[in-house]
């Protein structure tokens, strides 16, 4: 153990420090080495899943599909051990965002021995190919997306707002249409004119419902107007966020909670303060 402003820090020795090198750092050879079987291993995974859910293919190799779905659990389910087992504080992983996405990657398949139907959730699988910018070293992919979710969280409360009036708007605009239309014109209560209401304000308009007085169709075409100055705002609130955020990104992993994504000259690990 360490000491780091007076705490104590977990030191990975033999075969947890080899296997930490291995599992989460992608520099050397070996990790990279396993990184790219693990991402090949997932999308093979996430093909048979996609297989078995085609009544065809279902009836001639379902036993076979079912039998490689297995495997790749019980394969993802060593990995997600060996995972935890080579980091200095496994708590703090399992609860990380690829941790909670490992976890959720195995849990399907065992979720659907009582719950049929559920091992179609294995496609979630295919969020661990995130780790590719790792593992083909392309930092300023890596620095993107960090900024992108910076830029997002800085924003959250604009954004926040900003939905909340488009609620308030729906909710007045589909109460209006109700009033207006009525059930003989297909809007038979408030709650499906306010989702004709978001239909028409989000610019989707799916036509199942539509009005068929003058005033109606007038109210329908400012809201379809007022729909394009909507989108943009979001977009907006992002943008400047972004033109804030700037910070160079290593691919370094902390050897004792498993995160990544430090900046290029940090010391200590930003989640748990564990020496890099």
């Amino acid at each position: 153990m360490e000491q780091n402003n007076g705490r104590q820090e977990p030191v990975l020795t033999g075969w947890r420090r080899r296997g930490h090198e291995i599992i989460f750092e992608a520099e050397t050879p070996a990790g990279r080495a396993f990184d790219v079987g693990l991402i090949g291993a997932i999308l093979a995974s996430v093909i048979v899943v996609m297989l078995e859910s085609v009544a065809v293919v279902r009836a001639r190799h379902g036993a076979f599909l079912y039998a490689l779905e297995w495997g790749f659990t019980i394969l993802f389910t060593i990995e997600y051990v060996l995972r935890l087992w080579c980091v200095g504080r496994p708590w703090r992983y399992a609860t990380s965002f690829f941790g909670i996405i490992d976890l959720l990657a195995v849990l399907p398949t065992y979720l659907s021995v009582l719950l049929p139907g559920t091992q179609y959730l294995l496609v979630l699988r295919l969020l661990r190919i995130l780790r590719v910018f790792r593992v083909l070293k392309l930092v300023q992919y890596l620095s993107e997306a960090h900024l992108l979710a910076k830029a997002l969280q800085a924003s959250r409360r604009k954004i926040t707002v900003f939905l909340f009036a488009v609620l308030t708007l729906v909710v007045i605009f589909g109460s209006l249409m109700y009033l207006i239309e009525g059930p003989a014109h297909g809007f038979t209560s408030i709650p499906r004119s306010i989702y004709w209401a978001i239909v028409t304000l989000t610019t989707v308009g799916y036509g199942d419902i539509a009005p068929q007085t003058n005033l109606g169709q007038a109210l329908a075409a400012m809201i379809m107007i007022l729909g394009y100055g909507v989108i943009a705002v979001p977009t907006g609130i992002v943008t400047v966020e972004l033109s804030r955020a700037t910070h160079t990104v290593s691919t370094r992993a902390c050897p004792a909670c498993g995160a990544d994504g430090h900046d290029a000259d940090a010391v200590f690990c930003k989640y748990c303060g564990t020496h890099l």
